[in-house]
């Protein structure tokens, strides 16, 4: 009798010659108005493409994808059979829990990283429940690891299939990393491009840190930092989470607190950009006439609620996101 969790994907931190391709799963019970089952394709954190179990079918959100999908059916067959399978049986857990009354949400994560310089590659499996760590796949093991004592009873079975296993470790060290190349290849005209952002200076009050802000850069491998006198800061300086915003471009801010500085001094420090891969840093100096701010303007009220929305939302994806990114780490069937 197959014993299934479900599960979603998450993200890592990349380094600048990585490459990832991450499925993302997620199953929730007795939580309203959202989908009972939802996975998301992620190449190099981009979403390529969904299933759910509203629209009960493999969609493409690239062009590049959909072209994929319609030339090459057995490629499309492959993540459409993925899909009901694992949205058909994560929907008998969920009726399950439901008749309990039972309130959770179970994720999974699985994928792999590839290194285009070196060559290697990393494949991963994590099984969460309720936003915290379940259970992991161990590929150089064929072994499971439990990361709470109510995964033991789910480690021992499925440490017991050794078939199933090692179907995991040739999807986690072949199967993805080959299609994460393919992917790569034929979306390389949107997933190797180079974007730069805008760069801005926001601050809700006098009092409040000076927040660089940089929007819409691609890809998401960069760094944004204080500097003072041309040496980078590391005190009184808090840098954010690089997040994704909706066009799949990415944004990331550092915060740095003024408290101590002098006026006479703001001229010293600068806020710099950079992207990998790219030459030029981007350069923002600290200058008050160019600080978005609500104090001293008839449109501060406007601004500084811009401002506001900005950062809460910036806290908000961070909350949505922080399990994936402390993350490193298919399956078929669970047993």
């Amino acid at each position: 009798m197959n014993r299934i969790l479900l599960f979603l994907l998450f993200c890592h931190v990349s380094t600048p010659v990585q490459h990832s391709l991450k499925f993302d799963y997620t199953a929730s019970s007795g939580v309203k108005n959202i989908p009972d089952f939802v996975v998301v394709v992620f190449v190099d954190e981009v979403p390529v493409g969904h299933c759910d179990s509203i629209g009960m079918k493999v969609e493409a959100k690239l062009d590049w994808a959909q072209k994929l999908l319609d030339d090459d059916r057995e490629h499309l067959m492959w993540y459409t059979d993925r899909c009901l399978f694992h949205l058909h049986s994560y929907k008998e857990l969920t009726d399950r829990l439901n008749k309990i009354g039972a309130v959770h949400t179970f994720q999974r994560m699985e994928g792999c990283e590839w290194d285009n310089e070196t060559g290697e590659d990393n494949g991963f499996a994590q099984i969460g429940q309720d936003g915290e760590d379940f259970i992991a796949f161990d590929p150089k093991t064929l072994t499971w690891i439990a990361q709470k004592p109510e995964a033991d009873y789910f480690k021992h079975i499925w440490d017991s299939n050794r078939f199933n296993n090692e179907v995991w470790k040739n999807d986690l060290n072949q199967r993805f990393p080959d299609f994460l190349k393919r992917y790569l290849d034929l979306g390389k005209s949107y997933l190797l491009r180079t974007d730069l952002p805008s760069v801005s200076l926001l601050q809700k009050t006098r009092s409040s840190p000076v927040s660089c802000f940089a929007t819409g850069f691609y890809p998401n491998r960069a760094d944004i930092f204080w500097r003072k006198d041309g040496e980078e800061l590391h005190e009184d300086v808090e840098l954010g989470e690089i997040l994704p915003n909706h066009d799949g471009s990415f944004q990331m801010n550092v915060d740095l607190n003024l408290s101590s500085v002098t006026s006479e001094d703001w001229r010293r420090y600068e806020c710099v950009f950079h992207l990998s891969g790219v030459k030029d840093d981007i350069i923002t100096k600290l200058d008050k006439t160019v600080i978005k701010t609500n104090c001293d303007s008839p449109t501060g009220p406007v601004i500084g609620g811009v401002i506001g929305l900005l950062l809460l939302l910036a806290v908000c994806i961070t909350g949505v996101f922080m399990w994936r990114r402390r993350k490193n780490g298919e399956g078929q069937q669970w047993t």
